[in-house]
């Protein structure tokens, strides 16, 4: 199989219709209850609760926005205005150290809305025009975890990241310097303790997955992603009882996507894997055809990479099977093939 056929992240391919991509789009979009929100509208943010960060900045549907005829030149425009960035960086000057990142965090959604209305991600051209708007776009050590987890989550969904051919150099060293701002973030915030951190499970699975997602864009040489790996693993065994079936889902083709890339087995590395797969049997009633496909995909490669000795693998895998069967009819072909 390709190494990016089991990509969880296949929402540009298709109509929207499956609702439990790891960012889960659409149906964030149905749940979430932010205003709808322009770039203009940062100075009067959204509260925002604890089940609230991860939607979509939009209350409509990606349907519902096109069904609206969304000029998406014009809304890209708006989102490269060199006023845009002096936002930010105002925003982010006033407050001073205190700054805690949510006005960063609220552009990254604001791009990652933009994809989603396009129904793909940021092409060449549009990333090259981004990429000068985000050269002074920087993380610090104030930021809190809910922004730090919706900048790199949304800027990794939208394609920020992604790498295309050819690539500039001024590009490529403008998508370092940011990746490595969040990551020495998210490795701080890790560190801290847990009165102050307000680490939550939905946050964990997003991040991991979009470090899984930069390894498989090839960016894993990046300084600090081996270290938030390894900073956010422990995070798993410890909230374990939280996930739902779809972080599950994504937590271990999470994982299995990054040691399949190299990432060190270590000892926090297998607890994790150890502590997710109990779950699978736990939770095998809620989980929908894409989750059985990505989790016996993870499990195959978790195999593959010599661990078929972990403990409640192969229960987990037996109770998987009977799934394949009794959903046979809602499986899409990408589904299968990763099956």
């Amino acid at each position: 199989m390709h190494r990016t056929s089991a990509d969880i992240s296949g929402q540009y391919a298709r109509s929207g219709s499956d609702d439990n991509q790891p960012d889960n789009h659409t149906a964030s979009a149905r749940r979430g209850r932010y205003r709808e929100c322009t770039v203009r509208q940062w100075d009067n943010p959204p509260r925002q609760g604890r089940n609230e960060f991860y939607h979509s900045p939009g209350a409509r549907s990606p349907q519902n926005l096109l069904s609206r005829s969304v000029n998406l030149a014009q809304d890209f425009n708006s989102l490269i205005k060199k006023e845009t960035i002096n936002t930010l960086m105002n925003k982010s000057n006033r407050f001073g150290p205190e700054y805690d990142g949510r006005y960063h965090g609220h552009y990254a959604s604001s791009i990652k809305k933009y994809t989603l209305a396009a129904k793909r991600p940021l092409n060449r051209i549009e990333q090259s025009q981004l990429m000068r708007l985000l050269q002074n776009f920087s993380a610090t050590r104030s930021w809190n975890w809910r922004s730090l987890t919706t900048t790199f989550h949304s800027f990794t969904s939208a394609g920020v990241f992604t790498p295309h051919n050819p690539m500039d150099e001024r590009v490529t060293r403008t998508q370092a310097a940011l990746l490595s701002t969040l990551l020495d973030a998210i490795i701080f915030n890790c560190n801290q303790k847990t009165a102050a951190r307000n680490i939550d499970p939905q946050g964990i699975a997003n991040l991991l997955w979009a470090m899984a997602k930069q390894v498989d864009n090839g960016h894993e040489r990046t300084p600090g992603l081996k270290e938030a790996v390894a900073a956010l693993l422990p995070q798993v065994n410890a909230q374990k009882a939280d996930f739902k079936p779809q972080e599950i889902a994504n937590l271990l083709w999470a994982i299995a996507k990054l040691v399949d890339n190299g990432q060190e087995q270590t000892p926090e590395f297998n607890v994790a894997v150890a502590s997710l797969l109990p779950l699978v049997n736990a939770q095998k009633d809620q989980f929908i055809p894409q989750h059985i496909a990505n989790l016996l995909w993870a499990m195959a490669k978790l195999v593959d990479n010599g661990l078929q000795q972990t403990p409640g693998l192969k229960g987990a895998v037996a109770v998987l099977l009977p799934l394949v069967s009794a959903q046979k009819d809602q499986f899409i072909p990408q589904h299968i093939a990763n099956l």
